[in-house]
């Protein structure tokens, strides 16, 4: 990849997140305003009232203004799931790991360092980029006749260290965002139902007979909030943790991957 579109493409990861969260919210307010907001959920076309009997998009509109915030949640928790298996799908390249490792192992074991190259090239993904780094590198080393066999199996070592390096932030990408909505989530369903319970209590203490309206808005409002919350806090935790054990497996695989490589030098320069 050269310099120009590695740039273009940095500046493409830059801005997904924040774009990805402004379109969320633009999507989560129309919704809110013209789907769950539309008269006809609600009795007598009036979305001040009541809505209609197990109609729920017109009981979640009654969540109040906290529900588009909550909505802009989930949403961008989606843009990120698709996002990540995207991204760790790329990541592992075409053909299946253990496949391309023994390929790539059976062609050193040949002494076809070239061939292995051009192997890593059609894989692509992280753990053949790493592969490449370290060929490339044991190329070099193998025709380097000064370096003490200490010193190559060091530089080995760096060559890898540093192409992992490399790869190891794509992998990790994004994954802070869905941390963070695994506890604002919640926090800002309970916002939400705390104004609810406002809302409700005010019109219990009214003067003469409550506010049944008001009431009913309340509780719904704080009842709504809190699904919300949990839901999106729940999804979060659940695509949250398979990510981070499907990016350790994969790490591991790579550090497999180098050891093994970095064995069969130093194998090599013993013969």
């Amino acid at each position: 990849m050269s310099k120009k579109s590695s740039s273009f493409v940095d500046v493409l990861n830059s801005i997904f997140a924040p774009v990805a969260i402004i379109v969320a919210f633009i999507v989560a307010w129309f919704l809110y305003k013209n789907v769950m907001g539309n008269p006809v959920n609600f009795v007598e076309g009036n979305i001040h009232g009541h809505p209609l009997p197990g109609n729920y998009l017109g009981m979640v509109y009654k969540g109040g203004m906290i529900v588009p915030i909550l909505m802009t949640i989930v949403l961008t928790l989606l843009i990120f799931v698709v996002e990540r298996a995207i991204t760790l799908w790329r990541v592992q390249g075409k053909a299946p790991l253990k496949t391309f490792v023994a390929k790539v192992q059976g062609l050193l074991a040949e002494d076809k360092i070239e061939d292995a190259l051009v192997a890593c090239d059609k894989q692509k993904g992280s753990l053949a980029n790493v592969l490449k780094a370290g060929l490339e590198r044991y190329r070099s080393l193998e025709k380097d006749k000064e370096l003490e066999k200490d010193q190559k199996i060091t530089s080995m070592k760096q060559a890898l260290e540093e192409a992992t390096a490399l790869e190891l932030p794509m992998l990790s990408r994004n994954m802070v965002i869905l941390s963070t909505i695994v506890s604002i989530a919640v926090l800002i369903g309970l916002i939400g139902t705390v104004l609810g319970m406002i809302r409700a209590f005010g019109a219990l203490a009214q003067s003469g007979a409550p506010d049944a309206l008001a009431l009913a808005t309340g509780i719904s409002e704080a009842l709504i909030n809190t699904a919300f919350g949990i839901t999106g806090s729940t999804l979060a935790v659940i695509f949250y943790n398979y990510f981070s054990s499907q990016i350790d497996s994969y790490t591991y695989k790579i550090d497999e991957a180098g050891f093994s490589l970095t064995q069969t030098f130093a194998a090599s320069i013993r013969k």
